[in-house]
This record gives structure tokens, C-alpha cells and sequence, in this order.
């Protein structure tokens, strides 16, 4: 099998162009696929569809009118990709709205290679999981 098939793939959503550019950079060192970059919220939801990534590191303030914590909504709702919030606002209002994206992570910038790597298979372990449990009460109902 292609090495590259079976990379992780994580989306980038984050607006400032030289901080996008160092993740990605991070990211790749750490053996993940950055299959794309996002800058906006709905530049994110399109992303997040057309890369099927297995996870999406999102900012919580973005470019446009959409938000990173509206955009997590949005694409957890439709897609179930889990999602990292990667931010340096970390006032309560704001947190108390990105927990009810039941967001899998945070990670307050500036970060230590170390805490996304942890961050990242922490989420994607808990996403399969989820996923398979899923699947075993989906069988379950069958048989009655």
C-alpha cells in the first residue's frame, strides 16, 4: 500500500498565512498529510468536504464572517470530523461556545510540538471509538 494513503490527513483552518505555513510544517515533521489550508470558516466547510480529512486543528477567529467555532458546528454536524480548536482566545464566553461543539481538543498558541502531536492521536483514537461503538449498537439493534 502507498505510504501516503494511509497518512492522516488533517485540514489547517487558520487566517494568518505565516502561522498556517509553520503548522503545516509541524504537522508534516510529525508524519501527517496536509492535504489543504483553509483562512475562512467557509472556506473551511468546503475544505472539509472536498479533502475528507480525518481531523481539522481550527482557529477560532477567522477570516469573514464565519467564525472558526461556527464552522466546527457546521462541519462536525455534516461531516463528523473531529475538530482541535489551535487558538490564543481563551476567554470564557468564547470557550463556553466552542464546548458545545463537543470540539475533541484545544491547543492555546503559542504551542509545543509535543502537545499537538499528543492532542492530535488523543482525538483521533477517541473519533474511532466513537465511531466503532457506533458501529457495535448498530449491529446490536439488528438482532432484536
Amino acid at each position: 500500500m502507498d505510504e501516503k494513503m494511509d497518512k492522516t490527513k488533517i485540514l489547517v483552518v487558520e487566517d494568518q498565512a505565516i502561522v498556517a505555513l509553520n503548522i503545516k510544517i509541524r504537522l508534516k515533521n510529525l508524519g501527517y498529510a496536509v492535504p489543504s489550508t483553509a483562512v475562512s470558516g467557509e472556506e473551511a466547510i468546503r475544505e472539509a468536504e472536498l479533502t475528507n480529512a480525518d481531523l481539522i486543528l481550527m482557529d477560532i477567529m477567522l477570516k469573514g464572517d464565519m467564525d472558526g467555532i461556527e464552522a466546527a458546528r457546521i462541519i462536525k454536524s455534516r461531516f463528523g470530523i473531529p475538530i482541535i480548536y489551535l487558538t490564543a482566545c481563551t476567554d470564557f464566553e468564547t470557550l463556553e461556545r466552542a464546548n458545545l461543539t463537543d470540539a475533541e481538543g484545544y491547543i492555546s498558541k503559542p504551542f509545543k510540538e509535543e502537545d499537538l502531536y499528543k492532542n492530535i492521536e488523543t482525538a483521533l483514537l477517541k473519533n474511532r471509538s466513537k465511531k466503532k461503538n457506533k458501529r457495535v449498537v448498530r449491529v446490536k439493534d439488528k438482532s432484536y
